[in-house]
């Protein structure tokens, strides 16, 4: 287990926490690790019923932590990041995910692998991939246009517009918005009532509701080659360069 990655148990409910604070609760490939190990512990026993994500302090994640991110084998059959996403995307009981502040990247796209979401005020939602010369992923060029509607996921995905939380809600990406001081509270009780119902019937009804898990894995793939590639291109190259000389990038 990951020192950024914390777990505990409240009743049948297991909140794992995203505990890097002073990166911004940034994701390396050892906490991706750790989060598909918990993932797919939780998926076996019968004694945790709810699975809650949530963040440390003021983030929920950053995203990717970008300097280990470049050093990662992309190529390998299944790098700890495809191991998260596997395992979040298949998980056949409740997730439920606690966003207390700004959910960037993979941070947003996680999100549509969630059972349920509930967001802090201060949550902002942002999808910065083509900012960064990457494309989308975790299956969301699919997930969110049927989350948001095509106009509005384009617009965060193409032109990288940044949600609120009150617009997140609005358009249908989250369930309900707390206020900061409530959000932890709120998730709580409601995962406790989660874990209170009939566990086979919540399970039965979450796959009827993903009834598209074969197209949800193919979309992934079809992301992941194409991102490989990006990773691999000059138009990547040029934003790390740009980063480290700190000045917008220019693509010809």
């Amino acid at each position: 287990m990951s020192d950024s990655i914390t777990l505990q148990t409240q009743g049948q409910v297991t909140i794992l926490t995203i505990d890097r604070p002073k990166k911004r609760n940034a994701i390396t490939q050892e906490m991706y690790g750790a989060m598909a190990d918990a993932l797919k512990a939780y998926e076996v026993t019968d004694e945790q019923r709810v699975f809650v994500i949530t963040g440390a302090e003021d983030y929920f994640t950053a995203g990717n932590d970008l300097q280990d991110f470049s050093m990662a084998d992309h190529t390998a059959d299944l790098p700890p990041v495809a191991r998260f996403l596997e395992a979040i995307s298949t998980c056949t009981k409740p997730v439920i995910a606690a966003v207390n502040g700004p959910a960037i990247g993979i941070g947003l796209t996680m999100l549509l692998h969630c059972d349920l979401v509930y967001a802090a005020d201060s949550a902002t939602f942002t999808a910065p991939f083509v900012k960064l010369a990457l494309v989308p992923e975790a299956a969301s060029s699919m997930l969110l246009s049927a989350s948001v509607g095509m106009a509005v996921a384009n617009d965060i995905l193409l032109a990288g517009r940044t949600l609120t939380a009150g617009e997140a809600h609005d358009y249908g990406l989250i369930s309900r918005v707390f206020t900061d001081a409530d959000l932890q509270g709120g998730v709580a009780e409601i995962a406790a009532h989660v874990a209170a119902s009939a566990p086979e019937a919540i399970k039965f009804s979450k796959s009827l509701i993903r009834h598209q898990r074969d197209q949800v894995a193919a979309q992934m793939q079809a992301e992941s080659e194409l991102f490989i590639g990006q990773l691999k291109s000059p138009e990547f190259s040029e934003v790390v360069t740009a980063m480290m000389q700190k000045r917008t990038p220019k693509f010809s």
